[in-house]
């Protein structure tokens, strides 16, 4: 326990991770994951056909669908911080909102962050911003809550609610590697330099020990 807060930490599959529900009773946890195996993470509207699944085959990487939405999220052993967050719907955090949900999250993240000395951060508290790519990939569009490093996404943040309450997932890279993701995508050569050239500078990484983020971010929280 961190005050009011469950805290797992768990090694395992991408698949299983996604796979988990969110029935009631539901308590306010958060789940410091980490994956075994590489695995390419598909929003929950993206279509298979986005994925070369020649190549992803090739490569070991795993096709995974997540419940939320968004874009592929490229998640790999010691390179990927993932955190889920979960709370209730009677929690005093909870916004019906579903785009200010997210606010107090973004700005736990941003706190933790600072704490571990990343310059520059700050949150998106502003709608969606979205651009040619962000449909396929993740970090190529803004969302409400997520964070922002010297300008450049460094935290993305999707969530799924349901009766009993929300999760909020949450993934952090140790850098940002746009070309190892659009590898393993269906685009021809054209499209894949256009995106690689376009994606270079939305996103950032936070090369940090990720135990100093996570013990950052579990002090930062409400009640933590």
């Amino acid at each position: 326990m961190n005050g009011s807060w469950a805290v797992e930490r768990a090694t395992g599959e991408a698949a299983d991770f996604h796979a988990r529900a969110l029935d009631a009773p539901v308590v306010r946890t958060v789940s410091v994951l980490e994956v075994a195996h590489p695995a390419l993470v598909l929003g929950s509207t993206q279509s298979e056909d986005d994925v070369d699944t020649a190549v992803l085959e090739r490569a070991g990487v795993a096709l995974v669908r997540r419940r939320s939405g968004g874009g592929a999220v490229l998640l790999t052993p010691e390179a990927s911080l993932w955190v889920d967050v979960v709370i209730p719907r009677h929690d005093e955090l909870w916004d019906d909102d579903v785009g200010r949900a997210v606010h107090w999250l973004g700005h736990v993240w941003r706190d933790a962050l600072d704490d571990v000395g990343l310059a520059g951060v700050t949150v998106h508290i502003s709608a969606m911003v979205r651009s040619r790519w962000s449909s396929l990939v993740c970090f190529a569009g803004l969302g409400p809550g997520e964070v922002l490093a010297n300008g450049r996404k460094v935290v993305g943040i999707s969530q799924r609610r349901s009766r009993a309450g929300a999760r909020f997932q949450c993934t952090l890279s140790r850098h940002w590697e746009p070309a190892a993701l659009l590898g393993l995508l269906a685009l021809d050569e054209r499209d894949r330099a256009r995106a690689g050239h376009d994606l270079a500078h939305v996103a950032t990484g936070a090369d940090r020990d990720f135990r100093l983020v996570t013990e950052a971010l579990l002090r930062r929280l409400p009640g933590g």
